[in-house]
């Protein structure tokens, strides 16, 4: 099964963080991601941009509208997205609480409804 382990964070002014705190970092997400793979459930990785280089798109009434920003001006952003493929919920929680981005910010476990894979959808 599909889970998506959303990292949310408050994030950080320019210059909040240290190149040290930094490199700690990105130490703890490379030993996460490798762990990940080794188990062999590492599906995808993506680490985002700051919310500031979002673009938010809505339909209504067939007018489209485009505004740069989140979709949602609040104090913690969505920063990355792991994609595991795990037997069940406790496992996708006992990867969660391993991710290093749970310690400075949330990590919600959320289990796919629906995977298109090989041209097709398949239950997640």
């Amino acid at each position: 099964m599909h889970y998506s382990l959303l990292l949310t964070n408050p994030e950080p002014a320019q210059g909040d963080v240290s190149p040290e705190m930094m490199a700690s970092f990105q130490s703890a997400f490379d030993r996460y991601a490798k762990a990940l793979v080794d188990a062999g459930v590492l599906v995808s990785i993506h680490i985002l941009q700051p919310s500031s280089s979002a673009t938010t798109v809505t339909l209504r009434g067939g007018d489209d509208q485009v505004r740069h920003g989140p979709a949602v001006d609040a104090p913690e952003q969505l920063s990355g997205i792991f994609v595991i493929d795990v037997v069940d919920d406790d496992a996708a929680l006992t990867w969660a609480k391993e991710c290093p981005g749970a310690q400075y910010g949330s990590v919600e476990i959320r289990p796919a409804a629906l995977v298109f894979a090989n041209g097709e959808w398949v239950s997640g």
